[in-house]
């Protein structure tokens, strides 16, 4: 019996994670759609939220932010990197933000990338989870003239792909609608799937790859030493053209490479794939980095190649490889005053850093 509902608990856990996973998703969805009321749906109604800016209310938040939106270009926030602790009816997260908004003001535009991270607190009220709590980090930024001209004929092309919008006028909106139309055509049957043993196990061990991957992004982002040895095998190897060879020799020398030489880094992981096969698995996660080192800013487009094993019953890499597919370097145009002056919680190295006094519950 005690096997069993050890058992249970892991599946109800992976199961409210893929859940606040969505919630989380929904939020950044809302935003960028300018939708209020998707926005809102993320948030129990007595949220509260702290984004430097503002604190109080998610309800105030949301109108602030829904309103805010209109009549500008459309943003893209990218939540990667969730990691998750679920206990009972209650759940915190860390996640990380890549946002790209764009401001116009005198037919003056200006492109900027904005990184940071949600530390947020969940709860389950009626077999729901939503977000009860919300503080915002910001880690790095970006700001240059504009360069979205679609006009010019050099990206005329560029105008037969389907363009994001606010509202109804997305046309993510208008293909997600089309598609939803075709599972009501074909009627509401539902075909059971056996939760086997093997399927669960495949879950499961999914969920811990993408814990490695998170928490190896973090150790890089805060070097942190431990936490990022913790993540590999004694016997690991890693491939990285910064360092290459034994991984726990890696974790030291990579630390005190970011220490010394960059101001700020930023790791965010998404679109992963793992496949896996008994206690070996094999995954491919693609990377956007930002560094700041030199008067310079750097965005690093790329992906790791991974071997899992698990041993005595945990996961941990085996061996990493990264793969670079794209690089963009520029002087730095990191800003601490005008619209940023507002948001004073700043990612940092060491257990300075905001996330240690959030996680230690």
């Amino acid at each position: 019996m005690p096997q069993q509902q050890t058992r249970d608990a892991a599946i109800e856990e992976l199961i409210s994670k893929s859940e606040i996973a969505g919630v989380l998703a929904t939020h950044s969805r809302g935003v960028d759609r300018a939708d209020g009321n998707l926005l809102g749906s993320a948030y129990h109604p007595d949220a509260g939220v702290d984004y430097s800016f503002f604190v109080g209310s998610a309800s105030q938040l949301v109108s602030i932010l829904a309103g805010a939106q209109k009549g500008q270009p459309v943003t893209l926030h990218r939540t990667s990197n969730m990691w998750i602790k679920v206990r009972g009816a209650e759940a915190r997260s860390e996640s990380y933000v890549f946002a790209y908004v764009e401001h116009i003001a005198d037919s003056v535009g200006t492109q900027r990338w904005v990184g940071g991270r949600y530390l947020d607190i969940h709860k389950r009220r009626d077999g729901e989870w939503r977000l009860s709590h919300r503080k915002y980090v910001m880690d790095f930024n970006v700001n240059r003239a504009s360069t979205a001209n679609w006009q010019e004929p050099a990206v005329a092309l560029a105008n037969f792909a389907p363009r994001g919008g606010q509202g109804a006028a997305d046309a993510g909106r208008a293909l997600l609608a089309h598609y939803t139309a075709g599972f009501k055509s074909r009627g509401n049957q539902i075909v059971e799937n056996k939760q086997t043993d093997a399927r669960i196990d495949q879950a499961l061990s999914k969920q811990a790859l993408h814990d490695l991957g998170v928490a190896y992004a973090r150790a890089v982002d805060r070097a942190d030493a431990s936490l990022m040895a913790s993540v590999f095998h004694d016997d690991a190897t890693v491939v990285t053209g910064v360092f290459n060879g034994n991984a726990a020799e890696f974790a030291v020398k990579v630390v005190a490479y970011v220490r010394e030489n960059t101001e700020r880094c930023f790791h965010s992981i998404a679109n992963e794939w793992y496949e896996v096969r008994g206690d070996d698995a094999v995954g491919e996660c693609y990377l956007v980095a930002n560094t700041t080192a030199g008067g310079k800013d750097t965005l690093i487009g790329g992906r790791y190649i991974d071997s899992y094993q698990r041993r005595d019953g945990v996961w941990k890499i085996k061996a990493r490889a990264f793969v670079v597919d794209w690089t963009n370097t520029q002087p730095t145009s990191y800003e601490t005053g005008g619209m940023y002056a507002a948001l004073t919680t700043r990612g940092c190295y060491g257990k300075s850093d905001p996330v240690y006094a959030f996680w230690n519950i």
